[in-house]
């Protein structure tokens, strides 16, 4: 069962809501019961006393990377996978061409996120790649600065950062929808080892923008991992791999589980 939080915000007349301090009680104004799921509203048709309660779920998000085949890429999604990532950085050994990625991306089923992972792509290669397949995010995993996000907008783009990142730019200068932290490689991630998930906690302190958590998770500790860190999401590849490039289902479906239960 995923975590229930709940706010106290004061019912008020047109649009709107704002959250108030929950010892606040003065007033009794006509009200509704909404729900938030991430960022979408329902309002149900029946009054409530002075407070809009807003109950929202953090049920985790998970991000299954590498896919290099059909059947991986469906068993990801078979077993709950909210978005697929493929690897076209040719270095790597869970690269996949840009024609054969967007082959499988048109097969996915509606509502599953596709991500295309690039290394230091120049606009015109990230271009080349688009006349061939289209993503709904691109993960920048190497060494891009701000300059090179602003090149490519409006593409909705995560960028990937060590924990420990040695850059003089500050994480509001970076253009993107998002972090992903990783452990330190210079092979752009892949390592399979786990960093000190207490810096992910620090790195949450700098900015509001959503915080992905990568490296070295598995079925056996992405449940700590979420706790600890309580990530929008996580990412992981060679944690439930047979071999590099192969994923094992049993261990793809048992993170899900795990990551969806926590």
């Amino acid at each position: 069962m995923a975590p229930l939080r709940f706010v106290l915000a004061r019912a008020m007349k047109g649009k709107g809501e704002r959250e108030i301090p929950g010892d606040v009680r003065s007033g009794w104004e006509p009200g509704f019961l909404i729900f938030f799921r991430e960022t979408s509203v329902r309002l149900l048709s029946f009054p409530v006393t002075p407070f809009l309660i807003a109950f929202y779920f953090t049920m985790i998000r998970v991000k299954i990377c590498g896919i290099t085949n059909d059947a991986d890429a469906f068993a990801a999604i078979e077993a709950g996978a909210d978005a697929l990532g493929f690897v076209l950085y040719p270095k790597s050994p869970r690269y996949i061409t840009p024609a054969a990625a967007g082959r499988i991306v048109r097969q996915l089923p509606p509502f599953i996120q596709s991500v295309a992972v690039t290394v230091n792509a120049t606009p015109p290669e990230v271009r080349d790649i688009e006349t061939v397949a289209t993503f709904d995010i691109w993960q920048l995993h190497g060494d891009e600065l701000p300059d090179r996000c602003r090149a490519l907008y409006p593409r909705r783009l995560i960028k990937a950062l060590s924990p420990q990142s040695n850059t003089s730019h500050h994480v509001s200068e970076y253009n993107v929808m998002g972090f992903l932290l990783d452990t330190p490689s210079t092979n752009y991630g892949g390592t399979g080892k786990v960093f000190d998930w207490k810096l992910a906690v620090e790195f949450k302190q700098s900015t509001a923008k959503p915080l992905i958590l990568s490296g070295g998770l598995t079925p056996e500790n992405v449940a700590e991992a979420i706790r600890t860190v309580q990530p929008y999401a996580v990412d992981v590849s060679s944690g439930v791999e047979a071999e590099p490039g192969k994923k094992d289902h049993r261990k793809v479906k048992e993170f899900i589980r795990v990551c969806k239960s926590s």
